[in-house]
């Protein structure tokens, strides 16, 4: 399997979800393989220049929804870059029990499954 460029978007409260998507990636036994495009540190004022380059660069966009989400500007900008991009992009709980009772309108007709290794494996190898 060639590996998809994956942009991985998230709150940055939520950046130990974000580690550990790549982390698992990154195992031996993993049935999945991307190159983390997200962005790892702020950039200056030129950010969404350079965010939007990084995103039309990609396969597909993974978006870690939590409750952190509905005010995460950068995230919710980066999911509406995707969109208008025409880039995949596919939505996972960051938490099976503890999800926001509202999904901002950013997220609309984008499909949020379980966070399960099939369910991003599956999605990855149909990019």
């Amino acid at each position: 399997m060639s590996k998809k460029r994956l942009f991985i978007s998230f709150a940055i409260e939520d950046k130990s979800l974000r580690d550990f998507l790549v982390g698992q990636a990154k195992n031996e036994n993993s049935n999945f393989e991307f190159v983390d495009m997200s962005v790892k540190k702020p950039w200056d004022s030129a950010w969404k220049t350079n965010c939007r380059t990084r995103i039309k660069g990609c396969d597909g966009v993974l978006a870690i929804v939590t409750k952190n989400t509905k005010t995460a500007d950068g995230q919710l900008w980066e999911i509406t870059c995707s969109k208008e991009e025409g880039i995949p992009v596919r939505g996972i709980w960051g938490y099976t029990s503890d999800r926001p009772t509202s999904i901002p309108n950013e997220l609309e007709g984008i499909k949020i499954v379980n966070w399960s290794w099939d369910n991003i494996a599956n999605w990855i190898k149909a990019l």
